[in-house]
């Protein structure tokens, strides 16, 4: 008993020729094992190919009335659609110069008339077979790439949850804050991208990934203030000399943090490099007169620097328990006057080419009663 495919598992066969009769005889030949569609003319094939499920293969004459097959062929090649459907050129044509010429413009097969079926039905199946094992290789590769975008997406999404889930902690902890994490994220990316042609900066921040790792990174500068008392963290007034000491600990407690949860995960995960430098050397000075570890200049890590300059803007024009805030141009001030002692020159001179910027993010994520 054999098997008949049926109509939906068959490969369609376009067959372009301007004579009935060799449409009428290829059809005959083809039909049962191909679904065969017609066309007696270019222009018919072109459309027959654009609308609906375009063909599989096609077999086109060359010597055709308005269009040949070479220009036929060419508009094929020539719709990024259209391109990848193998054609045979299907012609009385039998010069050596006419087949070359078809198979430069990009047909698979040269069959001549008349026409020898057992051989047009054998090269026709290899043909098929070969796009069959491309389309499939191609689908392959489609279905990878897409895995691919949809694994960073979800890496992606995973670092924001975790970096977000860290930097809420510690606002429940210093809730007078308000949206100081935020602000601080943007003004960080601003000064970044403001810095990333800069011949000191460029080797770091010219890629565009570094700046996201920063810009996701900045809103755990304070996380170690989760291991700060209340009593000091929370204090209104000026802290005693004891208190100070145990407040400058929140940068290791939160660099610590970072490196446990990297040990439990299994070693270093490069998207928290910044966290770590920023979360532990923020507080440090040009001048090498910060902390925890009093490193100077160079020596500080960029991110770290941006930081610094970001978080005492911030500080100067936000209200605390401990002070009112201060207006721009008193902030503006005391920035100037820290370039080259706490802040990097270079990162002064980015802020106040970016005061605009740092004004329109102040009034965007301001605090409100």
């Amino acid at each position: 008993m054999s098997y008949q495919l049926s109509p939906q598992e068959k490969s369609t066969v376009l067959v372009v020729d301007d004579s009935p009769d060799i449409l009428t005889l290829v059809s005959a030949m083809l039909k049962d094992e191909y679904r065969v569609k017609l066309a007696n003319s270019g222009e018919r094939a072109l459309k027959l190919a654009a609308t609906g499920e375009p063909p599989d293969i096609i077999l086109l004459d060359i010597l055709m009335p308005d269009m040949d097959g070479f220009e036929v062929c060419r508009r094929f090649k020539g719709n990024p659609e259209l391109q990848d459907i193998p054609i045979f050129f299907l012609t009385a044509m039998t010069g050596e110069e006419d087949e070359t010429r078809g198979l430069q413009i990009g047909a698979v097969d040269y069959v001549t008339k008349p026409i020898s079926f057992p051989i047009l039905r054998a090269r026709l199946r290899n043909q098929l077979d070969l796009k069959q094992a491309r389309d499939q290789l191609s689908n392959q590769n489609r279905f990878l790439e897409e895995e691919v975008r949809r694994r960073v997406m979800e890496n992606s999404q995973l670092q924001d949850i975790t970096i977000h889930t860290m930097a809420t902690l510690a606002e429940t902890r210093d809730n007078e804050t308000g949206n100081h994490i935020r602000r601080t994220q943007f003004y960080v990316k601003t000064l970044a991208e403001r810095l990333q042609s800069h011949p000191r900066f460029s080797g770091l921040l010219a890629h565009e990934h570094s700046i996201e790792m920063i810009f996701k990174s900045a809103p755990l500068h304070d996380i170690g203030k989760v291991g700060i008392p209340d009593s000091i963290l929370l204090k209104p007034g000026k802290l005693t000399a004891e208190e100070w000491d145990i407040m400058k600990t929140h940068a290791a407690i939160g660099r610590d943090a970072i490196e446990r949860a990297e040990n439990t995960l299994g070693g270093e995960w490069p998207f928290l490099r910044f966290a770590k430098e920023i979360t532990y050397s923020h507080h440090e000075k040009w001048d090498g007169s910060g902390y925890p570890q009093g490193s100077s200049g160079d020596a500080i890590p960029i991110s770290a620097r941006l930081m610094a300059l970001a978080d005492v803007y911030d500080a100067l024009i936000s209200k605390r328990v401990y002070k009112p805030p201060m207006s721009h141009q008193d902030a503006r001030a005391i920035i100037v006057e820290g370039k080259g002692l706490h802040f990097d020159p270079d990162v002064v001179e980015a802020f106040l080419d970016s005061e605009p910027e740092f004004c329109r993010i102040a009034a965007q994520y301001a605090d409100h009663e």
